[in-house]
């Protein structure tokens, strides 16, 4: 049973490694983080949320957004605004810069966008969602795909409206989030209107909300009959989570829990990502939440992650944490090191990248993982 739902998934002319991908997240889905998860076998990671908005891409983050050096195709570049002719632009701007794929943010619920009638928000307006996607699908000759929510609330889910205007307008895939602008992030997702969704359409379809583990992607893919599965906030310290639900997915076979020195170098090769590309002041900063996150896995830190959030430099913070795991004379992982690493150590791609190779070959692979 689980091999069928570990499913090829085409957008445009790409075949997917992989059918779990990642989702967009601001603040979290930068370029190391979006490298990160696709060596552990996301078949897509999508940048972070980009302003339409092309005044604004002068600012340091901007212009790190739109920074997609080394990453693996296809590169996927998230836009969001409201207005049609300003979202084509900076759909054309992209694919003129690498974007392989444009996906358009109809799913974020921050106030900050709803107000400026952009992410969420549009999906009370159908008339100039259908407006917004026939503009970029027209302005590019790369795919388009839409991340939405199943409605704007609980009286008003229009989400299979949405995903059929989507369809007609050129969409090439949907993402749907299981809660409606109004739900936030609270309570349990719904995947009953997806699967409505998915029913109504042709295109693939990822199920997306409270994927927390292979079991439970399982799960989802059955009930909704989704071409695929969008993993957000349970990546958040646990990267690794796409190789494990790729593998449970192929074999029906759950991964031991990686070691602590695993989760170790996974770390130290993710710090000195962010400290070449944020820059040392900037890089600490962000290195913190990622060091809280990868923590929160592995309960009992508590004293080791207190101190490296509050240390300012690369230096001070990476030496503290191998101290804490006696691990002085390893030899250092560079940026450049990183791309040639494989999880297993033994092969040039992660085990759920090795499309061409037996099921045999694959189910031999080692059960924990390690960059």
């Amino acid at each position: 049973m689980t091999t069928a739902i570990a499913r090829a998934v085409k957008i445009g002319p790409y075949s997917l490694p992989s059918n779990v991908v990642l989702a967009p997240m601001a603040g979290v889905t930068d370029r190391p983080f979006r490298i990160l998860c696709r060596r552990f076998g996301a078949g897509l990671a999508a940048s972070e949320m980009l302003s339409a908005d092309v005044r604004l891409w002068a600012t340091p983050k901007s212009r790190r957004r739109m920074d997609h050096t080394g990453e693996p195709s296809p590169r996927v570049v998230q836009i969001a605004g409201f207005d049609p002719s300003m979202m084509a632009e900076a759909a054309r701007r992209n694919v003129d810069a690498g974007a392989q794929i444009i996906d358009i943010n109809m799913g974020c619920p921050a106030k900050k966008v709803c107000n400026r009638l952009a992410g969420s928000a549009l999906l009370q307006d159908e008339e100039l969602v259908a407006r917004i996607l026939h503009s970029v699908v027209r302005a590019v000759d790369v795919p388009v795909t839409l991340k939405t929510r199943t409605g704007w609330d609980r009286d008003h889910k229009n989400g299979v409206r949405i995903a059929l205007i989507a369809e007609d307008n050129g969409i090439q895939a949907l993402a749907v989030h299981g809660r409606t602008r109004t739900d936030l992030y609270q309570g349990n997702a719904e995947h009953e209107t997806t699967a409505a969704i998915k029913a109504a359409v042709k295109i693939p379809v990822f199920a997306n909300g409270d994927v927390d583990s292979p079991q439970h992607a399982l799960q989802i893919l059955l009930a909704t009959g989704c071409d695929g599965i969008m993993i957000g906030r349970a990546a958040q310290g646990r990267p690794w989570i796409f190789d494990d639900v790729n593998f449970f997915l192929m074999t029906g076979e759950s991964r031991a829990s990686l070691a602590m020195e695993k989760v170790r170098d996974i770390m130290r090769a993710h710090l000195e990502d962010l400290y070449a590309f944020y820059g040392d002041e900037t890089g600490v900063r962000v290195a913190r939440k990622h060091l809280s996150w990868y923590f929160r896995q592995h309960p009992g830190q508590d004293t080791l992650r207190n101190r490296l959030v509050l240390i300012e430099t690369p230096t001070e913070q990476l030496t503290t944490l191998l101290e804490h795991f006696d691990t002085g004379v390893l030899p250092r992982f560079i940026t450049a090191q990183l791309d040639n690493k494989t999880i297993d150590g033994k092969s040039d791609e992660p085990w759920s990248l090795k499309r061409n190779q037996s099921h045999e070959e694959k189910f031999r692979r080692p059960s924990t993982a390690a960059i």
